[in-house]
């Protein structure tokens, strides 16, 4: 068991790290390949600056630099804890991170919790039932996928906040300006997980040992819950490792949507005006959850799953 975890750890560490590297090559060339000059968006399309001043912020920037010193500095820069420092924020962009950090994994957190509150029963009680009950909520689920996530945000801002004036359309401040857009990310992902889970659900009560388990007298309830979740929840623990590392992109629309504070917004502004420090930092900071997260995953499977500790 410990050889097999020490594998997983080292194998994950490994990849990690290419899978780290990987995606701040990708973006360091993606953010230089992009027209127009990030000094001229910096300063604003109205604003005129001398020669020398349009100098020095490129020096501060390190755009004075060859691009394959900038990319050096870009990679190895956060081993050192520097992240850089932001141009357009005025400030650290570590200490941007960690201002913006806590509203974004308040509404990851409560999306991921609100749609395993909701996929989990649901599956749970239809699985292995008639097709009435089976089709009705699975029309559900698959209305939920495919609905765009903004149209989502839209119906319940028109629903809850303009007409039955429930919950602010707007703001960061309290639980209730986190009710819409938690739910807003959490319906499309409790469709998804409702989905994958009743399917492996299925499969889990067509095995020997559920009809083994019957015959022994257990309810059906308990059989549910204490046999048959576990033994189909390792395709639901992959797709909510998943979703937790895609949360960071759902959040960018949610937060813009709802004008929430946090790091998706954080985002879409240091793109649009292609501050590279903020853009690279928090890049570097998704990547490092999916390491984390898949890390986490390989060692929820030996949990789950003991046949895969041999």
């Amino acid at each position: 068991m410990r050889h097999r975890l020490f594998r997983i750890i080292a194998h994950r560490v490994w990849t990690g790290v290419l899978v780290l590297l990987g995606a701040q090559t990708v973006t360091f060339f993606a953010l230089r390949l992009t027209p127009g000059d990030p000094v001229d968006t910096l300063l604003g399309a109205q604003t005129s600056a001398s020669p020398q001043v349009r100098a020095q912020i490129a020096a501060d920037l390190g755009l004075d630099e060859p691009l394959w010193r900038q990319y050096l500095h870009t990679v190895l820069r956060p081993l050192t804890g520097n992240l850089g420092h932001s141009y357009q924020l005025s400030e650290d962009v570590r200490t941007a991170l960690q201002s913006q950090l806590g509203p974004t994994v308040q509404l990851a957190a409560g999306a991921i919790l609100v749609a395993l509150v909701i996929a989990v029963p649901a599956a749970l009680s239809t699985a292995g039932r008639g097709r009435f009950v089976r089709a009705a909520v699975s029309g559900s689920e698959l209305l939920a996928v495919s609905l765009p996530a903004f149209w989502i945000g839209l119906i319940l801002l028109t629903l809850f906040s303009f007409q039955l004036h429930l919950f602010p359309p707007a703001g960061g401040g309290g639980l209730a300006s986190l009710v819409l857009p938690v739910l807003c990310l959490a319906i499309p992902m409790a469709g998804e997980l409702g989905q994958v889970l009743r399917e492996t659900l299925d499969r889990s009560l067509e095995q020997p040992f559920v009809l083994t388990l019957r015959a022994r007298g257990l309810t059906e309830p308990a059989l549910r819950l204490r046999h048959v979740l576990r033994h189909g929840s390792l395709s639901t623990v992959t797709m909510t490792g998943w979703m937790l590392g895609v949360l960071l992109t759902g959040a960018m629309l949610t937060e813009t949507l709802f004008a929430r504070p946090g790091i998706g917004k954080m985002t879409v502004s240091a793109v649009m005006t292609k501050d590279f420090s903020v853009v690279n930092a928090v890049v570097l900071l998704a990547a490092l959850l999916f390491v984390v997260i898949n890390l986490v995953v390989d060692l929820l499977y030996l949990v789950l799953d003991p046949r895969l500790r041999r």
